[in-house]
């Protein structure tokens, strides 16, 4: 079985950095990062996402949590991806209107599941995210004996894709997983 968890933020804002480039706004990813260039049209299709990291429309997962911050009263991206097959998690800004809880809150759910729900000789963790502060939390699951997937797009941290059991870059993939 899969458990999936799924950085909005994260692979929303790199997503849009990435589509730049696709696109020829930006030379490379790093003149979009240090030039804060985005594709302000591209949008992650959750329907698509979840059978993407899944491999098989989703009929082999226990467990596909999305998590966020609040979004404005008129988005429709939660109701999107409820109806995709995630449960959201979503965490108010703080009063500088800073994301705040949620890499933790990944963190402490998927080593929660690892270690009370997740067979580590027959289940597969996946990560739907790309910056270093995971690295402690994979690295610990991977030598426990876990086998650990991260998904994002080929600037995630080196640190973690190096952790992970296997790193799948969604750069090749941006039209299976874009509205």
């Amino acid at each position: 079985m899969l458990y999936i968890y799924v950085d909005n933020s994260n692979i929303f804002i790199e997503g849009k950095r990435a589509s730049a480039v696709k696109k020829g706004f930006a030379y490379d990813i790093y003149q979009a990062i240090d030039k804060g260039i985005f594709d302000p049209a591209y949008r992650i299709d959750f329907g698509k996402l979840h059978k993407f990291v899944s491999g098989n429309g989703g009929t082999n997962i226990a467990k596909a949590k999305l998590f966020g911050s609040r979004p404005p009263e008129n988005d429709s991206l939660w109701k999107m991806a409820d109806q995709a097959g995630f449960e959201t998690v979503i965490y108010d800004r703080n009063i500088q209107n800073k994301e705040k809880k949620v890499d933790i809150s990944i963190v402490t759910e998927i080593l929660k599941d690892a270690y009370t729900l997740a067979n580590k000789e027959k289940d597969t963790l996946i990560l739907v995210a790309g910056d270093g502060d995971f690295v402690p939390a994979i690295t610990t699951l991977v030598q426990s004996g876990y086998n650990v997937k991260v998904y994002f797009w080929g600037h995630a941290s080196q640190e973690l894709q190096k952790s992970c059991s296997e790193f799948i870059s969604l750069d090749a993939h941006m039209d299976k997983i874009s509205q």
